[in-house]
């Protein structure tokens, strides 16, 4: 059977997973500490609002637009504020179709795109599928990460098109601060680059240092393209609903926009419901945000509290998202490491190198999950790290 090269070779899982479901079906409990999905998390939704908005008359009219409707488009504006317009954004079922499409738009099969690392390892496959490279380039930390701007520098070649950050990066919880900012959109301004800013935890600061920058929208004149993303999935906790969104800003964001527009004409992939519900949704978030800003300040604390107990551990600073990197002894690989808590004390972790952490002695704990599972799953496997 012929495949594209931009398939994996393999499709087996890897050894966290395969070990993972053996133990689920052997019948073994698992508390898993990587949930990242709210739906599952306990959190009380407003279900009758949610139910109504879906069944609007709305939801059985078909009158596309590639843009997305003009209603949802206005709601996603006024959620962001810093006068965002309709008029700047382009709907798509998920961030990752926005990354699918902003990719087509500024790049040709064999160019790429800069990340830097720690990141979401999503980058690489949706780039790869695209035909692109996704180029990881080091943070680093110090008190808290940093972007290497100088590294980024050295790593501008000439199949360059595009740097991508996540603020708060995922999963590091790393804020950009307004120098960063500054120093990354003059980057991209001297070489002609564009700039895709993830912000689907912007609204989750736990730990913020004051020179962040809370948004890329703060910056209402950039002086490079630059991309905003975002979407339901973690600005209302609903991720089944498959709404998000792509603000263009910057040199050419018409022109960018108008490209966009042709690219989801394509496929014209979002939901007419999910577009008639969006206004009321957007509406519903801040309550559901709040929720989840309490489970996640929560959960900090409780490890805090765990932590105090087991001085040779530590955590890094959590400036925003969903997750905390926990510091152990590098005593073996951070794999090596997740598979000895899963096997002796039935707790899912992910390992530092999942989101390519450099060398060993990092776990990735997610903070969103049940307060009570979190304690219970730290009480399991901090006596043996």
């Amino acid at each position: 059977m012929l495949l594209s090269s931009r398939l994996p070779h393999s499709f087996e899982p890897n050894a966290l997973s395969a070990a993972l479901a053996r133990l689920r079906g052997e019948g073994r409990t698992i508390l898993d500490l990587t949930v990242s999905n709210p739906t599952r998390c306990g959190f009380a939704y407003p279900e009758t609002e949610i139910r109504a908005a879906l069944s609007s008359p709305g939801v059985l009219a078909y009158d596309p637009d590639p843009l997305g409707s003009r209603a949802a488009r206005e709601a996603v504006a006024a959620h962001h504020g810093h006068g965002l317009q309709a008029d700047d954004l382009l709907l798509t079922a998920s961030t990752s179709e926005g990354y699918g499409l902003l990719f087509k738009l500024l790049g040709d099969p064999g160019d790429e795109i800069l990340v830097p690392s720690p990141s979401y390892p999503l980058f690489e496959w949706l780039a790869r599928l695209e035909g692109l490279r996704a180029r990881p380039v080091p943070s680093y930390f110090h008190d808290r990460w940093h972007l290497d701007l100088g590294a980024l520098e050295v790593a501008v070649g000439p199949r360059t098109r595009a740097v991508v950050v996540v603020n708060p990066n995922n999963p590091t919880g790393h804020f950009l601060s307004r120098a960063e900012w500054n120093g990354l959109t003059a980057l991209c301004a001297r070489h002609g680059l564009a700039l895709l800013v993830d912000e689907v935890f912007a609204d989750y600061a736990l730990e913020p240092p004051a020179d962040r920058l809370a948004t890329a929208l703060e910056d209402a004149n950039p002086p490079c393209p630059v991309f905003l993303l975002s979407g339901l999935s973690k600005v209302a906790a609903l991720p089944q609903l498959k709404l998000g969104w792509t603000a263009a800003r910057g040199a050419g964001a018409a022109v960018h926009l108008e490209a966009l527009a042709f690219l989801a004409d394509q496929y014209l992939s979002v939901s007419a419901p999910v577009q008639a519900a969006a206004p009321t949704l957007l509406a519903l978030a801040p309550a559901i945000r709040a929720q989840v800003r309490a489970r996640l300040s929560a959960n900090l604390a409780a490890l805090d509290a765990a932590l105090a107990r087991h001085p040779r551990l530590t955590r890094l600073p959590v400036e925003g998202g969903w997750s905390v990197l926990l510091r152990r002894p590098a005593v073996d690989a951070d794999e090596a490491c997740a598979l000895r808590l899963l096997e002796q004390a039935a707790v899912l972790t992910h390992p530092g190198s999942f989101f390519d952490l450099p060398g060993d002695g990092h776990l990735v704990l997610s903070l969103l999950g049940p307060e009570a599972a979190f304690c219970e799953g730290l009480d399991r496997m901090l006596p043996i790290l």
